[in-house]
């Protein structure tokens, strides 16, 4: 019978299943979406029994498509956003919501309010500050906690469990509580380095509970990735899930590093052994995380890490990133005034629109990396949610120039492509300052709904300078976390085997040659000057009342 694996990737929309022979070829895969409320105040909550539902829907489907029996799937794994979930002592959801809704019991990633808990934890200038750029996002899991403790009191004091989203669900489909070393180290200042948390942190920030109850709430035994948890999955989780009790489930990932397992150690035709060192990953979707591994630990202002163990095992992870990827691209188009004509006009010739404007554009020009010239009058600063790396702004907002009173597809076009060149000036920003530290690569892997875009790809090449590397599996993040079952499976040895038996590297673009990269580099000049109008403008009006 054939051996198959499983990663299930649960994003900011939906979540999704992907099943994977053993050579890391793509079965099947299936797609549910998920619930979110947005509320004001940067309020945005999720309900951990709706993931785990659109994941047991998305695994069935993925399973009948395959039309593989149960006791095929020798191991599964799972991949998440880094949201934070909170369930009560006997594991059931514990509001998180000022609505006082107890299935609304995960705080998102992009939930921005604890952005003033933030600020005040990196007022102390506490050592473990050191091991996230210097600076604490409010993406990250104390701030929320301080802020659930300081607005919540009755969810943060009756809480039983505080999980990252990827390992709850490993909890929910074993019931184990081991954390991930990738989650509590990049999310939670775990020191996987040390192997210990810092209770003299929790202390200083008024998260006293969690040093003096022993961690028990946020993670007593800390794991790598791929370890086999508990007994497999239980009788209710298989059940639930149409799959074999006992089957293997490796500890998790976040899902973008489950997009760096599933790209960077990829192999192209005639290669050997893979210095994964050389490449950097980078995942574009919602938002977007670009990502380093070295040797020994290399501190990069504004960059998240150094992280041990968290990515690749035994290696250090820097990362960096962008808050507003996807999501920004998507605003911009729904808000201009040729979006339905367009969404018409794509939907006669059966492509979705950002297909569409991608098509139209590359089609003026006799090369595709000519495309970006479209933008030469328009820019871009698409920060929406704030400079995650390398300035570590929170506050941070966007900027566009260039604007007229077109209201066609050609505005809209330009735009579109605009929003292309602001991205990657952002993702060069942080390719600079892992250079200026000594990070040398010289391939970044793409993966995520962006990656499949030729002209981001090469506009990412020409901006950077890097060869740009596609997957060879359209589904790598599906393939990382499947990678985690395969390990706790025992079908390999380590998560670095499993890299580099089950990933192979696709279509290669090249930075296009000494032209384009000057008219990048001119318009990052402009993007620089919009860095700066933002922030001296919130400057200039932080002493004056809003209304």
């Amino acid at each position: 019978m054939q051996q198959a694996f499983i990663g299930v990737d649960v994003g900011t929309a939906s979540a999704r299943a992907g099943i994977f022979d053993k050579a890391g070829r793509l079965l099947a895969t299936a797609r549910h979406p998920i619930r979110v409320w947005h509320e004001a105040g940067d309020v945005v909550e999720q309900s951990s029994a709706d993931i785990w539902d659109a994941c047991v829907h998305s695994v069935r489907e993925a399973m009948k498509t395959a039309g593989l029996p149960p006791e095929a799937i020798a191991g599964l794994g799972f991949d998440a956003t880094c949201s934070l979930v909170v369930l009560d002592p006997q594991g059931r959801p514990l509001t998180v919501s000022p609505s006082g809704d107890d299935a609304r019991n995960v705080i998102v990633w992009m939930d921005h309010r604890a952005t003033g808990q933030a600020r005040r934890i990196n007022e102390t200038k506490e050592d473990v500050l050191r091991y996230v750029g210097g600076v604490i996002s409010p993406e990250m899991e104390t701030p929320k906690l301080l802020w659930l403790k300081e607005n919540l009191p009755a969810s943060f004091h009756g809480a039983g469990y505080f999980f990252d989203l990827s390992d709850f669900l490993s909890f929910r489909a074993t019931g184990a509580t081991e954390r991930s070393v990738c989650t509590v180290t990049c999310k939670w200042t775990y020191l996987a380095h040390e192997g210990r948390w810092s209770d003299d942190y929790f202390r200083r920030i008024g998260l006293d509970e969690l040093a003096g109850e022993g961690h028990a709430r946020i993670g007593e035994t800390i794991v790598e990735p791929g370890t086999a948890l508990g007994q497999g999955l239980t009788e209710v989780a298989a059940r639930e899930l149409g799959l074999m009790p006992g089957t293997p489930v490796g500890a998790s990932l976040i899902d973008a590093h489950a997009g760096g397992i599933g790209t960077i150690g990829g192999r192209g035709a005639g290669d050997g052994a893979v210095d994964v060192q050389r490449r950097l990953a980078y995942i574009m979707g919602t938002s977007a995380c670009i990502m380093a591994t070295t040797a020994e630990p290399r501190y990069l202002p504004g960059v998240w890490g150094p992280y041990f163990s968290a990515m690749v095992p035994g290696l250090w992870l820097n990362e960096g990133g962008q808050s507003a990827a996807g999501a920004g691209i998507d605003h911009l188009m729904r808000a201009h005034p040729a979006r339905a004509e367009a969404e018409a006009t794509a939907k006669e010739a059966g492509l979705g629109l950002l297909d569409f404007l991608e098509k139209r554009a590359v089609a003026r020009f006799a090369q595709p990396a000519e495309t970006a010239r479209l933008a030469h009058d328009v820019h871009v600063l698409p920060e929406f949610l704030g400079n995650r790396s390398p300035y570590a702004d929170p506050d941070a907002r966007a900027v566009i120039a260039g604007l007229d009173l077109d209201d066609g597809m050609d505005s809209l076009e330009r735009l579109f492509v605009a929003s292309l060149c602001g991205l990657a000036y952002g993702l060069a920003d942080v390719v600079d300052v892992m250079r200026a530290q000594g990070i040398d690569c010289e391939m970044m892997v793409m993966s995520g709904g962006a990656s499949r875009s030729a002209l981001v790809r090469q506009i990412m090449a020409d901006t950077t300078g890097l060869d740009v590397a596609l997957p060879a599996t359209p589904e790598p993040v599906l393939l990382g976390a499947a990678m985690l079952g395969a390990v706790a499976a025992r079908a390999y040895g380590s998560v670095r085997e499993a890299m580099g038996a089950m990933s192979t590297i696709g279509a290669l673009t090249t930075p296009s040659g000494p032209a384009m990269g000057a008219f990048h580099a001119a318009k990052r000049r402009v993007y620089k000057l919009m860095q700066t109008l933002d922030r001296e403008g919130r400057a200039l009006m932080a002493d004056e009342p809003r209304a």
